[in-house]
């Protein structure tokens, strides 16, 4: 439904967007997420057709956003960070108008008008003028607006900003409603709602697509880390011991924290590591310690996120 084929954007000598290629399919909720600066609004508007891209494709169900960007743009319902909307109209209002720009046949509009309404939780809302609303109200009447036309795809930017938590959970909702039968992209800085609402994820850093793969297999299958909570009341034994975790094979890392009584070591593994809480309850064993918790723990999201951003900020200096 939605390709991008090697599109490149560049100011001047800045390169904003460098060789991106990635599609979404119909049914398809895809997280596009990166760092501020790196790329991703620049490629929602190479894709929504704002920007002109200096190099590659962009196809939205078959048509070319440049060769054929009215039918192009016609398939697409866009809800950017920063709603445009008018505020001297009602809400009502708003999407009527809106139903004319989108061509909408005369005898089909109140009807696409209602549903939209409907959808977004604004029926209490719909003679209110826009611009006596709070952001969340605003925002959701955005979202009525790029749905209106029952696009089959949707470019969300930043969907959940201003939504009250009562709000964010009706918005996951929503979305997921909405990507059975279209293709979605969520751009997001909040990396919880992406994993909440996405069945896969794309990582752009500095203008480069670093990632992109399912929420499971994100971070490449990486070890999970080793977390022991041990009571060690003496710091020179406390030292020994997490020497002694230091040595073990496939142990990259360890981290020493101290909890009153307790003590709590962070073991991080080698990259393709195999588990290595066997080999800890050894050292236990041998130092005699007493142990109030063992567990092994996946990397989350966000660890992983930053891992790679900071493996790209490290890989385009060199």
């Amino acid at each position: 439904m939605i390709e991008v084929e090697h599109i490149e954007k560049r100011f001047g000598a800045f390169w904003a967007v460098r060789g991106a290629t990635f599609r979404v399919d119909r049914g398809e909720a895809v997280g596009l997420l990166g760092p501020n600066g790196a790329g991703k609004t620049t490629t929602i508007r190479m894709i929504t057709g704002f920007l002109p891209p200096d190099a590659g494709h962009v196809r939205i169900d078959g048509k070319d956003i440049l060769n054929d960007s009215l039918a192009a743009r016609a398939c697409i319902g866009y809800l950017p960070e920063s709603t445009p909307l008018y505020p001297e109209m009602t809400v009502q209002g708003l999407l009527q108008h809106r139903a004319r720009l989108f061509r909408i046949p005369r005898r089909e509009r109140r009807a696409a008008v209602d549903r939209a309404i409907e959808q977004c939780w604004l029926t209490e809302m719909r003679r209110r003028r826009v611009g006596h609303l709070s952001k969340g109200y605003r925002q959701r009447v955005g979202l009525a607006a790029a749905i209106l036309h029952d696009p089959p795809a949707l470019i969300l930017d930043e969907p959940t900003n201003g939504l009250d938590p009562t709000q964010i959970t009706e918005m996951r909702r929503l979305m997921r409603e909405l990507a059975q039968d279209r293709a979605v992209i969520v751009s997001s800085h909040i990396l919880s709602e992406v994993e909440k609402t996405c069945d896969r994820i794309i990582v752009i850093a500095r203008g480069a697509i670093r990632a992109n793969s399912t929420i499971e297999t994100f971070g490449g299958g990486a070890c999970p880390r080793c977390i022991l909570e041990a009571k060690i009341d003496d710091q020179t034994a406390a030292s020994a011991f997490g020497d002694a975790l230091r040595a073990l094979p496939g142990v990259s890392n360890v981290d020493l924290e101290s909890l009153a009584d307790w003590r709590r070591f962070v073991l991080t593994p080698d990259v393709d590591a195999p588990p290595i809480a066997e080999r800890v309850g050894k050292v236990v064993l041998q130092h005699d310690v007493v142990v109030r918790e063992l567990r092994q723990e996946a990397p989350s999201l966000e660890s992983a996120f930053l891992e790679l951003i900071a493996r790209a900020d490290i890989e385009d200096q060199a």
